[in-house]
């Protein structure tokens, strides 16, 4: 789940890592790039310009500061598109064995149970819902894109991700696509998924043209990482079910995630709710 080529070296911790996860290989070119254009933004040699105003989004307050509930995006006059990270070991694109988006039935909405030939199982979990709003960075973030589709996967949470971790390679649970609406977004019901070693908890998610490119699984524009706010995951981890999850995330935090580390103010969901009737998490996707 994922997650990123952080799963090369240190995934479940139950489960073999094979030389086909080869996630983190992937992410070091991503993340080398993105240091080095901070490093000469900072000295003021390349300018750096995004939808957020405020760099240090610690907080769901400060996520939610810059995402409204419409998922309409800041009018800035000019916006950086979504920061582009691996789809790590699992991504379930074709990029690395099984292909699930060419499958049946997976345009839908409800991703918690798995779809077609596939075992038939159903993640359980704390509900959430989860709304990206697409729109064009060109326009400083102010059209969305309809008719664009997004791809989101995650893993369950046990930390497992379908079609790969042991256990579960029959199942097909916890990844859809979805076509934008005329607000440019997509919204998944799924459920909160669980932090495994090495990784803060977060939700993969790819960009395409249009729903036949997605379907066809060809022609990617951008590919990247929703994280959630500790406070959120300190709650979830607390309820039954996410019991592995707890220590996991004692040994991590944002600023020390090998994806996020280098800046997540983009991808920190802004989120409401709690866990009886569950969470939404919305994030503006720049593209």
């Amino acid at each position: 789940m994922s997650g990123h080529g952080h799963h090369a070296q240190a995934d479940h911790g139950d489960h073999e890592v094979h030389e086909h996860d080869r996630g983190l290989s992937y992410d070091l070119p991503v993340l080398a790039r993105r240091r080095m254009i901070r490093l000469l933004a900072g000295a003021s040699l390349v300018p750096l310009v995004g939808c957020t105003a405020d760099d240090d989004s610690t907080s769901s307050s400060a996520a939610a500061s810059d995402t409204s509930s419409s998922g309409t995006a800041s009018s800035s006059a000019e916006c950086a598109t979504i920061p582009n990270e691996t789809a790590g070991p699992y991504p379930g694109d074709g990029s690395n064995g099984v292909n699930v988006l060419k499958e049946s039935g997976v345009v839908r909405s409800d991703i918690r149970a798995s779809f077609g030939d596939s075992a038939g199982g159903t993640a359980e979990g704390v509900p959430l819902t989860v709304t990206l709003t697409v729109v064009d960075a060109a326009s400083g973030c102010g059209t969305p894109k309809a008719g664009a589709a997004v791809y989101l996967w995650h893993c369950d949470r046990e930390g497992n991700y379908s079609l790969y971790s042991d256990g579960v390679t029959d199942e097909n649970y916890l990844r859809g696509v979805q076509e934008t609406d005329d607000k440019g977004q997509v919204t998944f019901t799924s459920i909160f998924p669980g932090c495994y070693t090495g990784r803060w908890p977060h939700i993969h998610f790819e960009v395409y043209g249009s729903l036949e490119d997605a379907t066809a699984a060809t022609s990617i524009t951008n590919t990247s990482q929703l994280a959630f706010p500790k406070d959120v995951c300190d709650t979830v981890y607390a309820t039954d079910g996410y019991s592995r999850s707890v220590e996991n995330l004692e040994q991590l935090s944002l600023d020390s995630d090998m994806i996020f580390s280098d800046g997540y103010d983009q991808q920190l969901a802004a989120m409401e709710g709690g866990v009886d009737k569950g969470y939404t998490a919305t994030l503006t996707v720049p593209v």
